[in-house]
């Protein structure tokens, strides 16, 4: 089978699956070729801070904290809107790394934010974790990453960022991590 992904930014990880007559199969997914987190590496220009066979961890070209850096899955997976109940070890595991390279920097846990933005408010479509060492370098870096709290039956409030254990909580419940209270 081969699986054609649309390439918006409201798509899911679900492909649509196209059988071949002689029955053969080709990559399990397509990416779109413009995907800039798609295969990131140094020799394209990254400055890569960590990896293994899953993960890769950068630096951000665009700082807007001390310390602020991606981490991203080498599976492409447009958003933090297409993970689901079964990615909760993913989004863990994104954690753990982003916790890990923080102390190696001596950031303390107080002066952290983790997170995801929830599309359509992220620049690339490709999901990434932001990994930041605080403070942020203005205000406006500030506004970019709001964490709201929840309330009542939800994780979180409304807020185009979500933190890594809201979306952990969200998924864990089978939940949708979105701007929206959820």
């Amino acid at each position: 089978m081969v699986s054609w992904w649309s390439f918006s930014c409201w798509n899911s990880r679900k492909p649509i699956q196209l059988e071949l007559e002689d029955g053969l199969t080709a990559s399990d997914k397509l990416v779109p070729e413009s995907c800039a987190f798609c295969n990131v590496s140094k020799e394209k220009g990254f400055n890569v801070v960590w990896e293994d066979d899953s993960f890769v961890a950068f630096e951000d070209i665009r700082p807007a904290s001390m310390y602020h850096l991606q981490i991203v899955p080498r599976e492409h997976i447009d958003s933090v809107k297409a993970l689901g109940k079964t990615d909760v070890e993913l989004v863990k595991r994104m954690a753990d790394i982003a916790h890990h390279i923080l102390d190696e920097r001596n950031v303390p846990m107080n002066r952290r934010k983790i997170g995801f933005h929830i599309p359509p408010y992220y620049s690339v479509a490709h999901l990434h974790m932001h990994v930041q060492g605080l403070p942020y370098v203005s205000i406006t870096k500030v506004l970019k990453y709001p964490v709201v709290g929840g309330f009542g039956k939800y994780q979180k409030g409304f807020s185009w960022f979500a933190e890594a254990g809201q979306t952990m909580r969200i998924l864990e419940r089978g939940g949708a991590v979105k701007i929206s209270p959820s």
